[in-house]
């Protein structure tokens, strides 16, 4: 089995700074992609940025200049360094990691969400 486990998160004012982190841990063999989606309330999930092993980055338009995904391939961890923040951020942030097993089965996996919340 593998597990996600996120961390961080929490209560910001609006222009403050928050960060994330996910580790993935469990019968990988080799990740792909890991990456952070949110979901705010009363709307669809969404993509905010992901990272692939060779650390090839792509964001959402309104994350651009303000969040940075970074990643740590000895360590299965994925963090979001998040700036600038405003209130339209406010979300469930879900980590996502797709990986293959020593079987090279293509499994995907979700964390199980920090919410971000920030204040006007």
């Amino acid at each position: 089995q593998v597990q996600l486990v996120e961390s961080g998160g929490g209560l910001v004012q609006s222009g403050g700074s928050l960060g994330l982190s996910c580790a993935a841990s469990g019968q990988i063999f080799t990740i792909l992609t890991m990456g952070w989606y949110r979901q705010a309330a009363g709307k669809q999930r969404e993509l905010v940025a992901t990272i692939t092993s060779g650390g090839i980055t792509n964001y959402a338009d309104s994350v651009k200049g303000r969040f940075t995904i970074s990643g740590d391939n000895a360590k299965n961890t994925v963090y979001l360094q998040m700036n600038s923040l405003k209130p339209e951020d406010t979300a469930v942030y879900y980590c996502n990691a797709e990986f293959r097993t020593s079987t090279m089965t293509f499994v995907e996996r979700w964390g199980q969400g920090a919410l971000v919340t920030v204040s006007s």
